[in-house]
């Protein structure tokens, strides 16, 4: 009544068989520059194209006598030979890490690989996965390149291996990491201080910058003491910058914040550096029918109305004196410091 080992190994290798894309576990018996060579306990070994096993670097660091998971796609039944995939078998282990993550609740590291309609595309650990455009951050972002091609931390939040279906949020986990922070930052912010954050998206108005769980606005009107057309002239998405806090309301969460208040106001003790009736270089910045704006420094504009322009034409109009750009020599005749003038 006893079956020999012989019958009972047949009956397994059928076992096997039948179940196509199993995994199992093989030792590593011959390497060359193109083929490993796998025994996993069947008939017959089975060899796997070395691609399968390159690291990120393009390096096998598999050695003889190594174990490694494999999965089955055919195996040797008497007229042909065993073969084996490293690549489904790393594909398999994905799903299952994947599985047990979203289950769980935690967070995966992947890379935002590429664009695509209504999101972008996430290499985690060799799966393809979707991350639509509104889950990459608590605020919504016109700039993401300084996210792409690095490891950033997600959560699972749909999983279908059946349809080859992973969706994934950065967005849950910023708010779960923002959550703590955020706590921590509205407790102690006050107007007045001096805190590190990261620009996170820019507007033709300003900056909103990340100061750690929450976003403060940087308006371009304080981004700098000299006039700017858009923010991108000072700060680009990314950028770690030191800022003030300028206003914090409470009740709504709101912070405003400043960059040029981190430095001299140009303005203080500007009739000591600069007394009337003295003569001092300048740079046209604009030109209206009434005059000329003249830089003498960062943050330092002055106007030579057109009466002043010219001794014996009192009426010609600036472009035919100066021109946008040229350096000029000009006489202070007034300054009013209340009024920055």
């Amino acid at each position: 009544m006893s079956e020999s080992f012989a019958e009972l190994f047949e009956q397994s290798l059928k076992t096997v068989e039948m179940a196509p894309g199993s995994i199992v576990t093989g030792v590593v018996i011959d390497i060359d520059k193109d083929w490993v060579t796998v025994h996993a306990g069947l008939k017959s070994e089975g060899v796997i194209p070395i691609s399968q096993f390159l690291d990120e670097s393009g390096d096998c660091t598999l050695n003889i006598g190594d174990e490694v998971q494999v999965a089955l796609e055919t195996v040797e039944d008497g007229f042909g030979a065993t073969r084996l995939s490293r690549e489904k078998a790393r594909r398999a282990e994905a799903w299952s890490e994947l599985e047990k993550a979203y289950e769980a609740d935690e967070v995966v590291t992947g890379i935002i690989s590429g664009k695509v309609k209504g999101g972008f595309t996430v290499d985690v650990n060799g799966l393809r996965a979707f991350l639509p455009g509104s889950l990459v951050d608590v605020r919504p972002m016109r700039e993401t390149a300084h996210l792409e091609d690095k490891p950033l931390e997600f959560k699972v939040i749909k999983l279908d291996q059946k349809r080859n279906n992973v969706v994934v949020s950065r967005r849950a986990v910023m708010e779960a990491v923002n959550s703590a922070e955020r706590e921590e930052l509205l407790a102690n912010l006050e107007e007045g201080a001096v805190l590190k954050g990261i620009v996170k998206n820019l507007t033709d108005y300003g900056a909103f910058v990340d100061l750690g769980g929450i976003d403060g606005l940087l308006h371009i009107t304080d981004m700098s003491w000299k006039r700017i057309k858009h923010p991108s002239e000072i700060v680009n998405v990314g950028d770690e910058i030191e800022v003030k806090v300028l206003k914090f309301d409470r009740e709504r969460n709101r912070v405003s914040l400043g960059l040029k208040q981190m430095g001299e106001d140009p303005w203080a003790d500007i009739k000591l550096r600069y007394p009337e009736n003295s003569k001092v270089k300048a740079r046209v910045t604009n030109l209206t029918d009434y005059g000329c704006f003249a830089e003498l420094e960062d943050g330092v504009e002055g106007l030579v109305h057109v009466s002043e322009m010219d001794w014996t034409n009192k009426n010609i109009h600036p472009s035919k004196v100066v021109q946008v750009g040229d350096e000029v020599d000009v006489m202070i005749l007034d300054i009013d410091e209340e009024r920055r003038r």
